[in-house]
């Protein structure tokens, strides 16, 4: 694993809730952010960083990924919890910032709605399922 290791969503919500230093990285697409939901740290005194792993409309890789980060203020002494839609872009994610001197970048399983279920619908695992807080953008 060339990332710190995965997370489940209740136990990134515990991370952010108990350590300062952890910061929540939502890397799906401005167009999830849109028309999905993002996850809500309004509650812990917290705020999501946004910013995309591929970008949208064209699904291409973000080619300033890591510097966005930075701009950000990601410091490589934060621990990073990075979520996207289902769990896999993360990984990504995580493996980009781990490159790049963040080590302590974790992947958050299943993401912010969870994979496909047997009927092609999303929304059985993930940060909403577990009934973390969420807004509507």
């Amino acid at each position: 694993m060339s990332y710190a290791g995965d997370v489940t969503p209740t136990q990134a919500w515990e991370l952010l809730e108990n350590d300062e230093n952890t910061v929540l990285v939502d890397c799906r697409t401005s167009a999830e952010w849109n028309f999905v939901g993002v996850p809500d740290l309004e509650i812990l005194e917290k705020r999501t960083v946004f910013v995309e792993w591929t970008t949208f409309p064209s699904g291409a890789p973000n080619p300033r990924f890591v510097d966005d980060l930075r701009d950000a203020g990601i410091r490589d002494d934060n621990r990073v919890l990075f979520i996207c839609r289902s769990g896999h872009r993360s990984i990504g994610a995580a493996e980009a910032a781990t490159a790049a001197g963040i080590v302590q970048s974790y992947n958050v399983l299943d993401g912010f709605e969870g994979g496909l279920d047997e009927n092609d619908h999303r929304g059985s695992a993930g940060w909403r399922a577990d009934n973390l807080p969420w807004r509507q953008s």
